[in-house]
């Protein structure tokens, strides 16, 4: 069962303007990141399900946050179809994050009151996620759907939605002003906020430095 409520979620992920995107097979270096992350400022993390025995990886750092990262929301990503969300809404995920829009998965977690964040890449499906009961919805791939202009564009003619990008966002004030003066809600950030180096490094302060920066470059756009 999710232990934060469905409105705190979407309150705090538009609070906050960043969720961190990210998957690791290891178990520790998947705490590490995460409590470097929350000593950064992060109070909503998305753990992707990209491998085997990912369920099994979020269950056992999802009890961990629970204790030593309280005020973490942590949410599952890369959610396609309506049995995995269910897998992991008994995990207790708090939010479900997809790279698509299945109208299916929006049952499931409307049923137990648990945000569903899903991908669009056109304003029908961005309305049609509205339609089906969405708060927050994610741009996806956010670059080659058509960047900041699509997000601008689309706000115009439907100033009340509450937009993520994912997908080639950097964490870099050249790149964040762009999204944010198009409008964005939040943005989700992978790669470029994890850099490979820094992860095999085990570096966790600079994860906390760069997450750190990013929401002062955040909080001075808005």
């Amino acid at each position: 069962m999710a232990r934060f409520a469905r409105i705190q979620v979407c309150q705090t992920i538009q609070q906050t303007g960043m969720i961190p995107v990210f998957y690791h097979s290891d178990l520790e270096v998947s705490k590490q990141v995460l409590k470097a992350c929350y000593l950064g400022g992060v109070r909503a993390f998305e753990f992707t399900n990209r491998g085997d025995y990912a369920h099994e990886i979020f269950g056992e750092l999802n009890k961990w946050a629970a204790k030593e990262c309280p005020d973490m929301i942590l949410g599952i990503g890369s959610i396609i179809d309506a049995g995995t969300a269910s897998l992991f809404l008994q995990l207790g995920a708090n939010f479900v994050v997809g790279p698509l829009l299945n109208p299916d998965i929006f049952k499931v977690c409307n049923r137990r009151q648990v945000a569903y964040v899903p991908g669009c890449g056109s304003v029908s499906e961005i309305g049609y996620a509205q339609e089906l009961g969405a708060e927050i919805i994610k741009v996806f791939p956010a670059s080659n759907v058509g960047g900041p202009s699509f997000v601008k564009n689309v706000k115009a003619p439907m100033p009340w939605s509450n937009l993520m990008v994912t997908g080639g966002v950097e964490p870099t004030e050249e790149n964040l002003t762009k999204w944010f003066e198009a409008g964005v809600a939040c943005v989700g950030m992978g790669s470029n906020l994890f850099p490979k180096e820094v992860i095999a490094a085990k570096e966790w302060s600079k994860i906390t430095d760069m997450c750190k920066e990013a929401f002062t470059i955040i909080n001075k756009l808005r």
